[in-house]
């Protein structure tokens, strides 16, 4: 009877110790990014506040350098694609590939020593000289360049000069009860990502039409601006649909299709969301 009694507390004992109360890690993201049409390059700077919410020290950081999936035929990307029939990114010219570099990461200001990841260059680990406690929160920023593969490849790119801006940033690993969740962009699968806030802006041509996470400030002159484009673009589609509201010699339907020439001008779009685990945009 004493033998299952202890039985019974080292298994009880061991269940409670399996039983890690359930976390979430905060990250709030600020980032400035400029789209460059001509060459197809995004360069910009993001700061991150990241808030540690779990009972452990942490003494590194695992980023995911998501671009660097395009970067060639050996990535996790490519590899996955290629069991699947699609030989794209084994035969793509140099140009139609993409990759993230110029990073330079800093935490308070003081450069940090960082790393690719031994199998994925799509993933960083970032060395903290002192480790961030239970409660506490750091604060890391780098300045990064984007080159846009081809839209063709998968999530993040362009065709011409539209542009699908998804997976572009630094992005912290989920760091949860089970550890560390660092892991290669891949084309199919869903992202696991932690949540937090984006306060982000986009500096682009004028003409370019976004459409992006979160919400815009109408306060931002740009953006006020931008509100009373948007207004005479749905005014012009609807006179376009209403066939009598305008002369046909108006529109014509080859023009429409033909990409614009970039305006010299240049907008700064700033979009604000709270509470969500990633940030895309269109144009």
């Amino acid at each position: 009877m004493r033998y299952l009694f202890l039985l019974f507390l080292v298994g009880a004992q061991t269940v409670v110790l399996g039983q890690r109360a359930y976390f979430q890690q905060q990250t709030d993201h600020v980032i400035e990014v400029e789209l460059d049409d001509a060459l197809h390059m995004l360069h910009g700077e993001i700061t991150t506040t990241y808030l540690n919410n779990s009972a452990d020290s942490l003494d590194m950081l695992w980023i995911h350098l998501w671009p660097n999936a395009y970067k060639d035929g050996t990535t996790a990307l490519a590899k996955q694609q290629f069991r699947e029939g699609n030989q794209l990114m084994f035969w793509a010219m140099q140009r139609a590939l993409g990759g993230i570099d110029s990073l330079d990461f800093k935490v308070a200001g003081e450069p940090v020593q960082w790393s690719f990841h031994p199998e994925h260059r799509d993933i960083a680990r970032l060395e903290l000289a002192n480790p961030l406690g239970p409660g506490e929160r750091m604060t890391y920023s780098t300045p990064f360049r984007v080159k846009l593969p081809s839209g063709k490849i998968s999530r993040l790119g362009h065709i011409g000069e539209t542009y699908q801006i998804t997976q572009w940033y630094p992005k912290p690993a989920v760091y949860d009860r089970d550890g560390w969740h660092p892991m290669p962009y891949l084309n199919q699968g869903e992202f696991y990502s932690e949540y937090g806030s984006f306060d982000v802006s986009i500096t682009l041509p004028s003409n370019y039409v976004v459409g992006a996470t979160g919400d815009m400030d109408p306060k931002e002159a740009d953006n006020e601006r931008e509100m009373a484009f948007l207004d005479s673009l749905a005014l012009a589609t609807a006179r376009r649909i209403d066939g009598s509201a305008f002369d046909a010699e108006e529109f014509s339907t080859d023009e429409a299709m033909e990409f614009p020439a970039s305006s010299e001008q240049t907008k700064t779009l700033r979009y604000r969301q709270s509470n969500v685990h990633d940030f895309a945009w269109f144009a």
